[in-house]
């Protein structure tokens, strides 16, 4: 068994086991646990979970429009990527409560540039991570990291304690740091206040595995370590027999190979490839907004 897919599912079962039963936002109610952790060494391969087929262009896609700055959910729609549609289409209705069915928002968005505004989800992360009150963060990084690589002060955050309010929905995975090890070796920790173990989380390990790849490319380091920090780490109620299912599975004895081409981090492109990936079929379930 690959260690990632062990440590999922280990994380899975003591939810299930040991979880405490938690209200939420969305009114669907949780098993929850606090504190939990997330550890991978990359050089075991790029961190998708085998014992479920992750989409993996959807990850990529929304980890594009983060380093772009982009905040409007039209980029992510003419890239058929639609996990943001259900809060950017109630953060219309809250200001248009006698406006357009949400399939008609979303075509509009999509398709017209005269209401590209309706997509708008305020500052979140693309916008704390490109342009901080004007401080481009990613950048900056990235200048640290070729001239400072011991420095410890190589963090990026998107909890903008002054814009929260803005927000449609304040971040979830709130910052990350990076550190160096031995001049050449790159590892990446990100923190997380709120985590949907059973949708959110397998999409965040990848999308900051994907992440480290691409800054150890830019600053010709070797990725080292991923570390997720959990806070309140649950299992949505609707998600409680798809998470029986997906333990009931065997992972695949490795992990796939991650192959970028034509990196240009700052403008948020990128090739890929995903060499021998091999999973279980998909496991379907209800997206809480």
């Amino acid at each position: 068994m690959n260690n990632l897919d062990a440590q999922y599912l280990s994380l899975l079962e003591n939810i299930l086991e040991n979880g405490v039963e938690k209200e939420d936002r969305t009114g669907t109610g949780t098993l929850s646990l606090f504190g939990q952790r997330i550890y991978h060494d990359m050089s075991d391969g790029f961190p998708l979970l085998t014992t479920k087929k992750m989409a993996v262009k959807t990850m990529v896609t929304e980890l594009k429009w983060f380093l772009r700055g982009d905040t409007n959910i039209k980029y992510l729609l003419q890239n058929n990527c639609n996990i943001w549609n259900g809060d950017a289409y109630k953060s219309y209705i809250s200001k248009h409560p006698w406006g357009v069915e949400k399939e008609e928002f979303i075509e509009t968005v999509r398709d017209d540039e005269r209401y590209t505004h309706w997509g708008e989800l305020g500052p979140i992360y693309g916008k704390q991570w490109r342009d901080w009150n004007g401080l481009d963060q990613i950048q900056n990084l990235i200048n640290e990291l070729k001239t400072n690589p011991d420095s410890r002060r190589l963090m990026v955050s998107a909890w903008n304690v002054g814009e929260l309010h803005e927000m449609t929905l304040p971040p979830c995975h709130y910052g990350f740091q990076c550190y160096v090890r031995e001049g050449k070796y790159l590892s990446l920790m990100w923190n997380q206040r709120s985590v949907d173990t059973f949708l959110g989380l397998p999409f965040n390990i990848a999308s900051y595995g994907l992440l480290l790849e691409l800054l150890a490319h830019e600053v010709n380091m070797i990725p080292d370590m991923l570390i997720g920090n959990l806070g309140d780490t649950h299992l949505y109620s609707n998600h409680i027999e798809q998470a029986g299912e997906q333990l009931g599975r065997e992972p695949f004895p490795h992990l796939p190979k991650l192959k970028l081409s034509n990196v240009d981090i700052l403008n948020g492109e990128f090739d890929y490839e995903i060499l021998d990936y091999h999973s279980h079929l998909t496991i379907k379930a209800p997206l809480s907004n």
